[in-house]
């Protein structure tokens, strides 16, 4: 189950590239999110080319410009943590996927104003922008550019307070699970329950199309995320964490 929740994450979230080194998936995205730009080790466990591996991996982002990035998780060879930790690599983001096991369990919406979008519209990315004021010009195109050729069925939401936009998010499915991204409200509509009505119109969208089950990705240093989700059903199935080492 954990590894099959990490590879429909990994299709999920896509990257503009991803080369495959030794069983290794190494993912660019011109630098917008780690799970787009990062190495992940999840199919060669093999230890005896583990530092081999890691200096081509390091030399390959190096040519694109970008920090090398190792996403960890148990799936991974055992020594990689240690490995990374040893050539001085930093641990970051430490976080957690969370399932829910089934769909009909999902109280239906209360708030049902919503917009939804197949593809990356640059309205949607618009009330992206204003809701999450730190993405760059270059990343709302890095995110467009991401989802633009997506095979997956996706939906793109924006919930409405009136005529505001007070949250916004993706739902991506593939065999019947979805994955939750990018859950964010808008800063002076935060506590009022408007991130759980969105997640409910997203999971009661995701039945509709088939759907029975769900992930999503969380820090594990976000207690207010935690509560909600735990609220929602969802329920901690692994941990995982970020390696990274900068540019010299």
């Amino acid at each position: 189950m954990q590894l099959r929740i990490e590879e429909y994450s990994l299709n999920a979230w896509p990257a503009l590239q991803t080369l495959v080194y030794d069983g290794w998936l190494l993912r660019f995205a011109d630098g917008y999110t780690k799970r787009s730009n990062s190495v992940n080790a999840l199919y060669n466990r093999d230890e005896e080319r583990l530092e081999r591996n890691i200096a081509k991996c390091e030399e390959l982002y190096a040519k694109a410009g970008l920090p090398t990035v190792f996403k960890v998780t148990s799936f991974g060879p055992p020594s990689l943590d240690q490995a990374l930790e040893n050539r001085g690599y930093t641990l970051v983001d430490p976080s957690c996927n969370m399932f829910l096991d089934d769909l009909d369990a999902s109280a239906k919406p209360l708030l049902t104003n919503v917009e939804v979008y197949s593809s990356p519209d640059p309205q949607w990315l618009g009330v992206l922008s204003q809701l999450n004021p730190k993405l760059s010009e270059h990343q709302l195109d890095a995110t467009r550019r991401m989802f633009s050729q997506t095979v997956l069925q996706t939906g793109f939401f924006t919930l409405y307070e009136g005529a505001v936009p007070v949250a916004c998010g993706i739902g991506v499915i593939e065999d019947r699970m979805v994955g939750l991204f990018d859950i964010v409200t808008s800063e002076q509509h935060r506590n009022r329950g408007y991130g759980e009505q969105l997640i409910r119109n997203l999971l009661r969208w995701a039945k509709e199309n088939g759907a029975t089950q769900s992930y999503l990705q969380v820090l594990q240093h976000n207690p207010p995320a935690h509560r909600l989700y735990e609220k929602l059903g969802y329920r901690q199935i692994y941990s995982y964490w970020y390696r990274v080492k900068s540019l010299v």
